[in-house]
């Protein structure tokens, strides 16, 4: 299988503003990045991406940059893992890439090793 790059969608904001919840959620998205990237594919984190772009244009353009930025990140990924509880955002990433034709998987072990230019463990 050639590498693949994977968005991983979970809950980071999902209804709580607090803080400690919001970097737990942002904690399960990156390990589970790294599982992503152990199976030597290429992860992708929606918000990794646009917080510092939130951080660059102030807090109060949150809802304007957030999942725009995401949804536009996962129109050019290959498939999604999709981790956590609910979360419309996450949600939204999973439709978006399964009606492009991207493969969805509910937890890492569903996802094949690249054979193909495998990561560094």
């Amino acid at each position: 299988m050639k590498r693949l790059w994977i968005m991983v969608s979970g809950p980071y904001t999902s209804g709580t503003s607090d803080p400690a919840v919001r970097a737990a959620n942002f904690r399960a998205m990156n390990e589970a990045a790294h599982e992503v990237w152990k199976r030597g594919h290429v992860p992708v984190i929606g918000v990794n991406m646009a917080l510092p772009v939130i951080e660059a244009a102030g807090r109060a353009h949150f809802d304007a940059i957030m999942m725009p930025l995401s949804l536009a990140l996962a129109e050019r990924c290959d498939a999604v893992l999709r981790i956590g509880g609910p979360s419309k955002g996450a949600d939204q990433e999973v439709a978006l890439i399964r009606a492009n034709g991207g493969r969805v998987f509910m937890s890492a072990e569903e996802i094949p090793t690249a054979s193909t230019g495998a990561a560094s463990r």
